[in-house]
């Protein structure tokens, strides 16, 4: 008997919690403490408090319209395993699955990384789930002095619905950013940052290699950042060890893309970018790499195409691929 399993990724763009700062107060220094329904904190020289902020920015809460149009996005797709990316903690997936899902997923997975934005990956899943490993101090040979992995590399078996065995098991990415800084000069960043990308690339196939079978059903998925035939992601993605399928190569449409700007006559696309002056530039960022086991069972691939070009909650389309198992 064979059983129908889907399995996606979405980039929910910078979801993050309630909480816009946080704040350590050693004493209040008064004799009296009253409650009224203003509260007031002045912070003295012996006080420690911390704003959170990025690139000199207050990091806010995700806008409570751009959470119900993604959660409206998943809602639809209702896939059985979600990789998700830039998720602010455990607790803020935990609570966009009860408020904006209804609860849909009762497994959630999320362990804090290593970016300085505080944006980490995980998984939300319908079918239970069995180990979990994060690779974030995973490193390169070299330099062997820091983590690799901008965010980690979230291992996870997904098991059948008895417990009694394991699916497949999914590697969780979320690589690099090709985006530059305006501070640096713009060819030595790219080369910087595609560096940094090919090293995650080739740990990435390191570890999958040692953690897998030639015959284990495995996929690696999430946002790479980059093409899918970028040298960058060449080191796992033409790895003939490993001898994955682009479960994306032609996926179907949910809907006819927005016609603003011309995309281009591939489907195979989940991220569009406008440099300034320039044609827009239309990617797929977001993959899904089928192992030898797993890519004859495919039977369909997906992308949720946006409606506008811009402000849909996120600057990815999430894409899914389904396998009967």
């Amino acid at each position: 008997m064979t059983v129908d399993v889907t399995v996606g990724t979405f980039n929910l763009n910078n979801l993050f919690s309630r909480f816009n700062f946080q704040g350590e107060i050693e004493a209040i220094r008064s004799s009296e403490t009253s409650v009224s329904s203003e509260l007031k904190y002045e912070f003295g020289t012996g006080d420690t408090y911390k704003i959170r902020t990025y690139q000199g920015q207050l990091v806010v809460k995700k806008k409570d319209e751009e959470k119900d149009q993604i959660s409206q996005r998943i809602k639809s797709m209702s896939v059985d395993v979600l990789a998700v990316q830039e998720v602010e903690d455990i607790d803020t997936l935990r609570q966009f699955n009860k408020d904006n899902l209804d609860g849909m997923y009762p497994y959630q997975v999320l362990i804090e990384g290593n970016d300085q934005r505080l944006i980490d990956i995980g998984v939300l899943s319908k079918l239970p789930i069995g180990g979990i490993t994060s690779w974030q101090r995973a490193v390169h040979p070299g330099d062997i002095t820091k983590p690799v992995f901008s965010r980690d590399l979230l291992q996870i078996e997904i098991l059948n619905r008895t417990r009694s065995e394991r699916l497949f098991t999914v590697f969780n990415n979320h690589l690099k950013s090709p985006l530059l800084s305006y501070k640096d000069d713009p060819a030595t960043a790219k080369q910087k940052n595609d560096e940094r990308r090919t090293r995650q690339a080739e740990i990435v196939a390191r570890i999958v290699k040692a953690q897998t079978r030639p015959n284990s059903p495995f996929i690696i998925l999430g946002d790479m950042n980059d093409a899918a035939g970028s040298p960058c992601l060449r080191p796992f993605a033409e790895d003939q060890e490993l001898d994955l399928t682009n479960g994306l190569s032609n996926p179907a449409e949910t809907r006819p893309a927005p016609s603003d700007t011309p995309p281009p006559s591939s489907s195979a696309w989940t991220h569009r970018f406008k440099p300034s002056k320039k044609p827009a530039e239309y990617e797929l960022y977001d993959q899904i790499w089928l192992s030898r086991a797993l890519a004859d069972k495919q039977t369909g691939a997906w992308i949720d195409r946006r409606t506008r070009l811009t402000g849909n909650g996120s600057d990815h389309d999430p894409a899914w691929i389904k396998v009967s198992l």
